[in-house]
Order: C-alpha cells, then structure tokens, then sequence
C-alpha cells in the first residue's frame, strides 16, 4: 500500500484518544502518523524487511497500549499508537501486491519478511498494488473518522495526504516506468547500490 495510505491508518489508531483524552490527540495523531510511515525508511535497503516486523511489532504493541491505559500521559499514548502504527503498516503490507517494480504484473512472492518465522510472507493481493484504485479507497476509509474528529491541523494533513494519494494513484504506472528509465542512466559504478526492482527490464 501507499506510504500516505500507512499514514491515514497510523493517524486513524490516534481517533479514540480524541474522545477519549483529547488532550493527549495531537500527540497521538503525530505518533501514528510517523508510525504509520516510519517502516518504510527501509525503502532502498531490504525493502519490507529491513524495518518490517508483523509479528514482533505487534507483540511490542499490546503492553505499549496496556501501560497507555494504566499510566496515561501523552508519553505513553504517543508510544502506545507509535508501535501499534508501525506493527499496523508492516502486517498490512501482506494485503497487498508484491516487491516488483510493477506489482500489477503479479510475479513475486514476497509482500513482507516475517523475522518471526523467517521467511517471506506471500501477497494476498486484496490491494493489487500500491497506488491502485482500491488503495486509494483503503485511504479513504482512514481519512473519514480523521475529518470527522480531528482539530485544524489533523485536518489540514489529513486532506493533503489524500491529494497526495490521489495524484499517486493517477501517475502511478507512469512513475515506475520512469524510475526505471532514471535507474538505466546510472553509471556502473552506482547501480549494485540500487535495489533490483528499478534495474527491471
């Protein structure tokens, strides 16, 4: 899925803290939003691996969320929706398509690396794609209670990543081919340092 859509969906786990302690929102909000994207700072080395945990992340995240309840303060919220984002964006990476340059071809295997089992866990495909029609959809189903709750600011970066992911969505096939075009003019001496997906044929 999209980087923008793991933000929505990061930022969406911080909606109870607005009912619940809003004053502790703003802190959750941003949390989830650098949560939401952080995993993905593997993008260039050991893409969906790297920084991917489904399985660990999503252990660390439960006694984050019990010591939020127990000690509430916005420390604790802020780590509580941090972790729960990050373990979020890494386990719903299998939803969607593989680590191929163009993932609407269907030829890999590999959605996210699971350190729990020690393989690679397999795309299910119900988001063909990052950047596919239904991603943007998915994105949309974050930003709703987003807008619904969220103060000025929450709004504001909420509708912006959804035009961000709109554009996305609009050139995202153009994008690949261009990444690759770019890819193919790198000197020699640089090109084992750029994932193999951009080096596609």
């Amino acid at each position: 899925m999209m980087a923008t859509t793991h933000a929505l969906w990061g930022m969406a786990l911080a909606v109870p803290v607005f009912a619940v302690a809003p004053e502790f929102a703003p802190a959750a909000a941003l949390a989830g939003l650098v949560g939401g994207l952080a995993p993905d700072l593997d993008l260039y080395t050991g893409h969906r691996k790297t920084l991917h945990f489904p399985v660990y992340a999503s252990i660390t995240a439960i006694p984050a969320v019990a010591l939020a309840v127990i000690a509430t303060s916005a420390w604790t919220v802020a780590l509580a929706v941090f972790l729960a984002a990050v373990a979020l964006h890494a386990a719903s990476d299998t939803l969607g398509g593989g680590l191929e340059l163009r993932p609407w071809q269907g030829t890999s295997d590999r959605a996210v690396y699971s350190h729990y089992h020690g393989r690679w866990l397999r795309p299910r495909r119900w988001v063909r794609y990052d950047g596919a029609p239904e991603d943007l959809a998915v994105a949309g189903v974050a930003a709703l209670p987003l807008l619904a709750v969220g103060d000025a600011v929450v709004t504001a970066l909420t509708l912006a990543l959804v035009g961000i992911s709109t554009i996305y969505v609009l050139l995202r096939k153009r994008l690949a081919e261009i990444a690759r075009l770019l890819a193919s003019l790198l000197p020699a001496p640089v090109r084992p340092y750029v994932p193999e997906r951009y080096l596609e044929p």
